[in-house]
């Protein structure tokens, strides 16, 4: 499948990943029976669930329900484990009350999703364009945790915006 058609059928409408901020972790396992995709899907609700439950309602027990304690992490400012990214993030909410992130895109390959994220920290930011690749457990955890980041810039060479 190609890219453009992944990006395509991996946005979800806002109304659904908010209907899905309270439950817990969907269990992709399920036996012989359950495909990979299925999985893949089951994660990628998983992420957004928790993305906007943490990352939005700064829902900190959001954690508990969606990342394991064991959990590893490849950003160079936060520490490995599920605690040392509550504490951290704990600051980081405490510092900018007002920051919101914003799926555009959310692309899942097995135990990968991948997510295209606008974050800002107030109305008055240009906010960051984050790249964020999580990697689940069996269970539906997140496990693993990659990201780059950028800053919006005011205008590109291009034309086109960071999230068109």
């Amino acid at each position: 499948m190609s890219i453009r058609r992944l990006i395509a059928v991996s946005i979800l409408p806002l109304a659904g990943l908010l209907s899905a901020c309270t439950q817990a972790p969907v269990s992709p396992q399920g036996g012989a029976g359950v495909s990979s995709s299925t999985r893949a899907e089951a994660n990628k609700r998983n992420a957004l669930a928790f993305y906007d439950a943490f990352f939005n309602r700064h829902d900190l027990t959001a954690a508990q329900r969606y990342v394991a304690p064991g959990y590893i992490q490849h950003n160079p400012r936060v520490a490995s484990g599920r605690d040392a990214f509550v504490n951290a993030f704990t600051q980081i909410f405490a510092r900018y009350p007002q920051r919101r992130s914003t799926v555009h895109k959310a692309i899942a390959d097995g135990d990968l999703v991948a997510l295209h994220v606008h974050t800002v920290t107030g109305s008055d930011d240009r906010g960051m364009a984050i790249v964020d690749i999580f990697r689940f457990d069996g269970d539906g955890k997140i496990v693993e945790h990659w990201d780059v980041m950028q800053p919006v810039p005011e205008s590109t060479a291009s034309g086109n915006g960071m999230f068109d």
